[in-house]
């Protein structure tokens, strides 16, 4: 992607309590970006929740919630603490750029302002934010299968446990394990291993499909899948339809005990999260499913009593 690319076609929200300066600024970006507005903070945290714009221009003095308190909403907020902010405020001292720099803000537009200006910094802004997403995008990803890591299963296991304790609802983990790997890579090389790897984690993607499920690649020839919201019985139709999901790629595996195609072995665990329950405890049982499952046949998946 280009360095213009970067720079355009953004969501882009403002927010002022006066119509006239929005629609100035409207008029300004329209034609290189989607152009969100709320004319309250009240209403731009909604909006910003709701819609994830890429950017916002903020004024600073606003009646109720002002631009700073916005401001610090949105950098304790986990969801919205990575949108850049740009105040534009007829505030032109340097101890109110000092303030909004400190509150969090990216940069700092006075008015009445320089068309020009103000679409040169969005754009920088825009190219700045986009980079830091390709960048975190990456750092969260396995380079070979394009699923999740194990750092970024981490990280929303951790969120989404606390998220369903609140709620008072279940939530379930399955872990795979390719069977025989190691023969499978002696037997056909590391690069037929690779690929058997990618076939197996684009399977086993397809059968986390809601938007909370993540399918992540947690180590070697090892996958686990994050159900959150889900019962023990969900869980279960899930384990199953990976099993035959697997099973119809036909990858064939001289060296398996199995039978004549590569499979996987399933640990399912699920559980009510609580207050005072870690969430490790989840997986350490979804794990010791896993060797319950290897150790009597394989191909198979080993189910807990939970939820």
């Amino acid at each position: 992607m280009s360095w213009t690319n970067l720079a355009m076609n953004g969501r882009i929200l403002i927010v002022d309590d006066a119509m006239e300066n929005i629609q100035i600024l409207h008029q300004l970006l329209r034609e290189e970006h989607d152009v969100l507005f709320a004319l309250s903070g009240e209403k731009a945290l909604e909006i910003a929740h709701n819609q994830l714009p890429d950017l916002i221009l903020l004024d600073a003095v606003m009646p109720g919630m002002d631009g700073y308190a916005v401001c610090n909403a949105l950098r304790e907020s986990a969801v919205l603490s990575a949108i850049p902010v740009i105040f534009v405020t007829a505030l032109n001292q340097p101890e109110d750029e000092t303030r909004a720099l400190e509150a969090g803000a990216v940069d700092f537009i006075t008015k009445p302002f320089n068309a020009a200006v103000v679409r040169a910094r969005v754009r920088s802004q825009l190219t700045i934010k986009r980079q830091a997403d390709a960048m975190r995008e990456l750092s969260l990803t396995d380079s070979l299968t394009g699923v999740a890591n194990r750092r970024s299963f981490n990280d929303t296991m951790e969120s989404e446990w606390r998220r369903c304790a609140r709620d008072g609802v279940a939530m379930a983990v399955i872990m795979a394990d390719i069977d025989h790997f190691k023969d499978y890579n002696d037997t056909y090389g590391h690069q037929a291993g690779d690929l058997c790897l990618q076939q197996v984690s684009a399977a086993l993607r397809r059968c986390a499909v809601r938007p909370p499920d993540l399918l992540a690649r947690y180590g070697g020839e090892e996958f686990i899948v994050l159900l959150p919201q889900e019962t023990r019985d969900g869980a279960e139709v899930v384990a199953q339809r990976i099993l035959d999901e697997v099973r119809a790629l036909h990858i064939p595996h001289a060296r398996s005990s199995v039978g004549p195609y590569v499979t996987v072995s399933l640990g399912m665990a699920s559980v009510m999260p609580t207050e005072g329950m870690d969430a490790s405890t989840l997986i350490r049982a979804a794990d010791a499913l896993l060797y319950r499952a290897k150790h009597t046949g394989r191909d198979k998946y080993c189910a807990s009593e939970g939820e």
